[in-house]
C-alpha cells in the first residue's frame, strides 16, 4: 500500500473510532477509490438529535486535527440535521435519522457493487 493510502486508511479508522466514541447511530465506511476522484472513503452516521448530530461531528474533526488534518470544510453545524465534514481523504456525512432515511445517500455509492445500502 502507498504512502498516500496507508493516510488514508489511518485517517479513517480514526474517524470510526470517533464516530463509535461518541455512540453515533449505524456508523457505515464505504470505500470509494476507483469511483471518484473527490475522496477514498466516504462515513456515514445517525445522531439521535441535532446536539448529538453537532457533537459526532465536533468529535471527528477535533480526531483528525489530533492526527494533523485539518477539514478542508465543514457544512451545516449551524442547524445540525445533517452535517458534512470534508477531510480530503473521508467525506463524513453525519445525519439526523429521518434525513438518512430520505436521501439515502450510502446507495449512490453501493448500487451495483452487491451491497445493499
Amino acid at each position: 500500500m502507498s504512502e498516500p493510502a496507508v493516510q488514508a486508511q489511518s485517517l479513517c479508522d480514526r474517524v470510526v473510532t470517533a464516530l463509535d466514541d461518541l455512540k453515533a447511530v449505524d456508523p457505515r465506511v464505504i470505500d470509494v477509490r476507483g469511483r471518484t476522484p473527490i475522496t477514498d472513503f466516504m462515513a456515514f452516521a445517525t445522531g439521535n438529535s441535532r446536539r448529538h448530530v453537532r457533537s459526532i461531528a465536533e468529535a471527528v474533526v477535533d480526531a483528525a486535527r489530533e492526527q494533523g488534518h485539518r477539514p478542508a470544510g465543514i457544512e451545516g453545524l449551524d442547524d445540525s440535521e445533517w452535517v458534512l465534514v470534508d477531510l480530503g481523504d473521508v467525506v463524513v456525512h453525519v445525519m439526523l435519522e429521518d434525513v438518512r432515511d430520505f436521501y439515502r445517500l450510502e446507495r449512490i455509492w453501493t448500487v451495483g457493487d452487491g451491497q445493499e445500502a
